[in-house]
């Protein structure tokens, strides 16, 4: 099934993001983590992409694992930085073989295994060609990253925003955000990316804080702010590993509802290959939602 299809449903869509694991024992891990969540009936499930080494075969090994073993409706993410044209045809062959409908089209960060072209050098300087390179090779149904507080490497906000409207206009299908932990931003975001003439879903992306120190460092990376509101609550408990989860669970939670009020098209959590947290949010938000009231505007 191709994921852009739940979204035209009247309904808020769930979906999971999974990591690929690395050794045997992440692998098993990763395993009773899908066992886990699949009670909680996940609308679809994406797994993000070892674009190095052997890790690339990996990638479609584990997508169609979780597609055909677990029942998952799955979407592989895809990055073009290590790759070119006739490799990226032979993943997307791979990929259509397992049953795989839906793609994930990144352009990645800079793997730390294998030598990278320079950018002047590589079919995909950005992931907008790999987004029309993959619109060429089939039917696929295409997601793409969307930055509610911009790409760390933009030039500008507003730059990063045409960066999105020509992938939307290259054949993206929907937009995953970035993690964020401010609605406002992502409504923000919103607003302006259909200011800017961009139609299709925005998801928010969702991250529920389970270890402090690395939330500091996620949030680092990815440019998100943490409000001075959630750092008050999760400053005097850092020490706490149980405290610090209880603060991720509790916020996330809130984060959801505010968002499902609103009428966002869904809710894509990022898991970290952990079941607890993603587990209790969907358990809450799921007893607590209500439809939204005619005349609110599906983000």
């Amino acid at each position: 099934m191709k994921v852009i299809e739940l979204y035209r449903q009247d309904r808020p869509v769930f979906s999971f993001e999974f990591f690929l694991p690395k050794t045997p024992e992440s692998k098993e891990a990763l395993f009773s983590t899908l066992k886990e969540l699949r009670g909680l009936d996940p609308d679809f499930v994406t797994l993000t992409y070892g674009a190095a080494g052997s890790s690339r075969e990996a990638t479609a090994e584990m997508a169609g694992l979780m597609k055909n073993r677990f029942g998952f409706e799955t979407m592989m993410h895809l990055t073009g930085i290590a790759h070119g044209r006739f490799e990226i045809e032979e993943i997307v062959r791979q990929a259509k073989v397992l049953g795989i409908e839906n793609l994930m089209a990144l352009r990645g960060d800079i793997p730390k295994e294998g030598a990278v072209l320079p950018s002047k050098s590589r079919d995909y300087k950005h992931a907008v060609d790999l987004v029309r390179h993959l619109r060429q090779l089939g039917d696929w149904c295409l997601g793409v990253a969307g930055y509610p507080e911009g790409h760390p490497e933009a030039l500008s906000k507003e730059d990063d925003l045409l960066r999105l409207k020509e992938k939307a206009g290259a054949g993206a299908d929907f937009i995953i955000t970035q993690l964020f932990f401010d609605n406002s931003r992502y409504f923000d975001f919103v607003a302006k990316a259909r200011s800017a003439g961009i139609a299709q879903p925005i998801i928010p992306g969702i991250m529920p804080i389970t270890n402090y120190a690395q939330i500091q460092k996620f949030a680092l990376m990815c440019g998100a702010v943490i409000p001075n509101s959630l750092q008050e609550r999760l400053d005097p408990v850092q020490g706490n590993s149980e405290a610090v989860a209880t603060v991720g669970v509790d916020y996330a939670t809130e984060q959801c509802e505010g968002l499902l009020r609103e009428g966002v098209p869904g809710i894509h959590f990022y898991t970290l290959n952990k079941s607890r947290a993603t587990r209790e949010i969907l358990k809450r938000i799921r007893a607590d939602f209500k439809k939204p009231p005619a005349g609110v505007t599906i983000a």
